[in-house]
C-alpha cells in the first residue's frame, strides 16, 4: 500500500467512506522535518541570515500510532506560517524542547519526542482513520483542521480552551503537523471544508483567519462591532488581509498601514478606503533605538482623523509589536482598545503609560483561537463571506523555498504547498458559489 492509492481513492467519485476506511495505511509517508542534531547550525548568525533551506527536509517518516480522539488524515495541502518559519531557523528557541516536554505527559504523547519535527499548522485533505472515542468524523471526510491542541483535564480550559493549561499549537509545540502526505490530530481540530474552494485555498486560512478572528471580533478579543474604525497594520500581510476582510464584512471601518503602493493596492482591492502607506507619508516612530518620538505618534494620529473625520480609534490590530507598539496607545480614542496577537518587530514594547490609564484605554492579548472560533471562522470562509489570501502555491519539495520567501517577506497573504494533491485547482466541490466569488478568491494572486 502506497500513498498514491490514497490519492487515488480521493480523486475518485466513486469512493465511500468503508471504501476509505477499508485502505490499508502505508508504513511511511513524505514529511517537511527539521532535524534535533542541526539545532545549532545557525548559531551566531543574524535572524535574517538564516535560511530554512538550510535546515528544512523532505524526509520518508513511519506512519505514527492513531489514539483515542485522534484523526489520521490524508493532507492535500498545507500552508507555511510564520511559525514554521521560526521552527526552521530555531528562534527564538528550538522546538525540540516543546516536544520533549509533551513526550513526559503520558504515555501517548511520548510519540511526539523524537529526533525530527514534522512542521506545519494548517491542512486541507480527507480522514483516513478516527481512534476510539470519534464519533463526529468519519473516513472520507473532506476537513481543513486548526491547530489548537488542548488536552483539558483542568478545569481551566473548559471556559475557553485557549486556557488550558496544557494548550499548545498543533505542528509548532506538537508534532506530526500538517506540512506531509499525512498528519495525526486532534479530532477536535477537525472542520467541514469549504466546498467552493480548492485544497490548497482551503489549506491557506486556517491559522491566520482563525487568530484575526478571535482578536478582532470575538468577545475575548475586541469585540468589534459596526461602526468601529480599526486601525489594522500590515492590513496586507497574512494576519492583517483577514482582519481587513472582518473589519468590512462586519460594518467597520479599516484604516489599513501598509509599506508600499502595491500593497495599498491589495487593500483597495478588498474594499477598503482609508489606507496608510507608512513609507510614503515617512512615519518614524523611534528617533534611534532607545527613544521615540512622540512627535511621529501626533502626526500619525492626525492623519487617522483626516481619513475618520476627525474621528479616533476604537480598536487597534497589534501585531508589529515594539516598532508600533508606543504609537498604537496613543492613538486610540478613550476607552478604546488595544489587541496584541504578536511582536514581528521586537516584543519588549514601550508605550507612555499616562495615555493608557487616564484614558481608560485596554490592552488585550490574543493567541490563536478556541475550536468555537475557529469554526466560526471556517463558516463564514465556506459561507464566501471572507475569502482566502492564497498568493503562491509550492510543491512539497520546495516548502524549504517557501519558508524562505516568508522569512524575507517576498510574499503576499499566504503561500500554499501541495502535499498529496498533484496540482492545483483540484477539490472544488460547489461550483456555483466558486463562480460568484472567484474574484475574490483569487485577488491575491492576480497582485
Amino acid at each position: 500500500m502506497t500513498v498514491k492509492d490514497i490519492l487515488d481513492a480521493i480523486q475518485s467519485p466513486e469512493s465511500t467512506p468503508a471504501d476509505f476506511a477499508a485502505l490499508p495505511l502505508p508504513e511511511s509517508y513524505r514529511a517537511i522535518t527539521v532535524h534535533k542534531d542541526e539545532t545549532e547550525m545557525f548559531a551566531g548568525m543574524q535572524t535574517r541570515d538564516k535560511d530554512p533551506r538550510k535546515s528544512i527536509h523532505l524526509d520518508e517518516v513511519p506512519v505514527p500510532e492513531l489514539g483515542p480522539g485522534e484523526a489520521l488524515v490524508a493532507v492535500m495541502a498545507s500552508s507555511v506560517n510564520y511559525n514554521s518559519v521560526w521552527t526552521s531557523i530555531f528562534e527564538p528557541l528550538s522546538t525540540f524542547g516543546f516536544l520533549e516536554r509533551y513526550g513526559k505527559l503520558s504515555e501517548l504523547t511520548r510519540r511526539h519526542d523524537l529526533p525530527y519535527h514534522i512542521i506545519g499548522s494548517d491542512l486541507a485533505g480527507v480522514v483516513l482513520r478516527t481512534g476510539p472515542g470519534v464519533n463526529a468524523w468519519k473516513p472520507g471526510d473532506e476537513v481543513v483542521a486548526h491547530c489548537l491542541s488542548v488536552e483539558l483535564e483542568s478545569s481551566d480550559g473548559h471556559n475557553d480552551t485557549m486556557l488550558d493549561p496544557e494548550q499548545r499549537i498543533w505542528g509548532f509545540e506538537t508534532n506530526f503537523g500538517g506540512l506531509a502526505e499525512l498528519a495525526l490530530v486532534k479530532s477536535n481540530q477537525l472542520m467541514p471544508k469549504p466546498q467552493h474552494l480548492s485544497w490548497e485555498e482551503a489549506a491557506a486560512p486556517g491559522l491566520v483567519n482563525s487568530t484575526a478572528y478571535r482578536q478582532l471580533v470575538s468577545r475575548n478579543g475586541a469585540g468589534m462591532k459596526q461602526g468601529d474604525n480599526v486601525l489594522i497594520w500590515g492590513a496586507s500581510g497574512g494576519l492583517g488581509s483577514y482582519a481587513t476582510q472582518f473589519a468590512l464584512a462586519g460594518g467597520a471601518n479599516p484604516i489599513c498601514v501598509v509599506s508600499s503602493p502595491e500593497k495599498a493596492d491589495i487593500c483597495r482591492a478588498m474594499g477598503a478606503r482609508n489606507v496608510i502607506d507608512r513609507n510614503a507619508e515617512g512615519y518614524r516612530f523611534w528617533k534611534d533605538e532607545q527613544t521615540q518620538d512622540p512627535r511621529e505618534w501626533k502626526r500619525f494620529g492626525k492623519r487617522i482623523r483626516e481619513l475618520t473625520g476627525g474621528e479616533d480609534i476604537d480598536i487597534v490590530f497589534e501585531h508589529p509589536g515594539r516598532e508600533t507598539f508606543g504609537a498604537s496607545v496613543f492613538v486610540t480614542r478613550k476607552g478604546g482598545t488595544i489587541t496584541t496577537c504578536a511582536s514581528t518587530s521586537g516584543y519588549m514594547h514601550e508605550y507612555d503609560n499616562r495615555y493608557l490609564w487616564m484614558s481608560l484605554k485596554r490592552i488585550i492579548g490574543s493567541h490563536f483561537a478556541n475550536y468555537r472560533e475557529a469554526w466560526e471562522a471556517n463558516r463564514l470562509i465556506a459561507k464566501g463571506k471572507i475569502h482566502p489570501t492564497l498568493s503562491k502555491v509550492y510543491s512539497l519539495e520546495d516548502t524549504g523555498q517557501a519558508a524562505y520567501d516568508v522569512h524575507r517577506n517576498l510574499h503576499q497573504g499566504k503561500v500554499g504547498v501541495l502535499c498529496l494533491a498533484p496540482e492545483e485547482g483540484l477539490g472544488v466541490r460547489n461550483h456555483e458559489l466558486r463562480a460568484e466569488h472567484l474574484d475574490a478568491i483569487n485577488r491575491f494572486r492576480n497582485i
